[in-house]
């Protein structure tokens, strides 16, 4: 038995739904009921009774959730009574932060002369585990993230912009409504690794009583650029200032006409931390960073 599989167990009993879960947890639907298996297997008793239509708490899975609470909190109990005090904020992101980040710095340190802030960079799981542990003191993130002992805020907002070939049917407009979308397919990386992604589209598309049409996935070693260049009927999406940077040539770049395509961005911190002076600092001086443009390439 492990954290994780007790943090996925959680999400599942007050979802009610293997795939809820997932997109809580912003992983596959298929590792979240492997781990839940695995927990089932080990503890000898099944958690959930399963069908095509519901998932129900078994009476042992009804007994569980509370333990199951009570050592993740004490997992982050215990990694932050063994954290040395310092007069330090650390924190952590992915490179898509890194402008926003370097500006909020730069702000704070202004009326916190004395305060030592670091920038490290980290996988979005990583991030996640080294708030909870007491390494970081905020985590940047797009969309949420649930584990007990930890607060997610809102700093601000991500839009999406539609990219196509200047081959595509849609390509003379500067905006476009998804219903115009739907006939043509989604090009995005593999949902396993872009599940927040490939969520947020989805529900865009669920809002208004249509399907996204999927395409072939994009390798990790190809530009969804090039993909849409050589697919001319197809599509993807950018975030903002990926977009900006990146070059037109044969490309048509493209806003949702109704501001459906947009993700959160959010800072991740252990439950009241955000109650010090200085931290709270570093978070409004993020939001003023968010509010000047929003960050980088397709990553959580």
């Amino acid at each position: 038995m492990d954290f994780r599989q007790l943090r996925y167990f959680l999400a599942v009993s007050e979802e009610l739904s293997f795939s809820r879960a997932a997109k809580r947890c912003f992983i596959s639907q298929s590792a979240v009921s492997h781990q839940v298996t695995r927990l089932e297997q080990e503890l000898g008793a099944p958690l959930f009774e399963r069908s095509t239509r519901v998932v129900r708490l078994t009476p042992a899975g009804s007994r569980l959730i509370p333990i199951a609470q009570q050592v993740l909190s004490l997992e982050t109990k215990a990694y932050s009574v063994v954290r040395e005090p310092r007069n330090r904020i650390r924190i952590t992101a992915n490179m898509s932060f890194a402008a926003q980040s370097l500006d909020a710095i730069a702000r704070v340190r202004e009326s916190h002369p004395d305060v030592d802030i670091e920038f490290v960079i980290k996988s979005f799981t990583e991030r996640i585990d080294a708030v909870a542990s007491g390494d970081a003191d905020i985590a940047l993130i797009r969309g949420r993230a649930d584990r007990p002992g930890l607060e997610t805020v809102r700093l601000g907002v991500d839009d999406l912009v539609i990219v196509t070939s200047r081959r595509h049917p849609l390509s003379a407009f500067s905006t476009v409504e998804l219903g115009e979308l739907a006939p043509y397919q989604l090009l995005l990386p593999p949902r396993s690794s872009q599940v927040l992604l490939h969520t947020v589209v989805e529900d865009a598309f669920r809002e208004i009583g249509r399907r996204v049409s999927l395409g072939p996935s994009i390798a990790s070693d190809h530009a969804a650029t090039l993909e849409v260049i050589t697919n001319p009927r197809a599509w993807t999406v950018l975030y903002a200032s990926t977009a900006a940077e990146t070059p037109r040539t044969g490309l048509c770049f493209m806003r949702e006409a109704n501001n459906r395509l947009r993700i959160p961005v959010c800072g991740v911190v252990r439950t009241g931390g955000a109650d010090s002076p200085a931290l709270a600092s570093v978070m409004n001086a993020l939001r003023q960073s968010m509010d000047g443009g929003q960050a980088g390439p397709a990553e959580d």
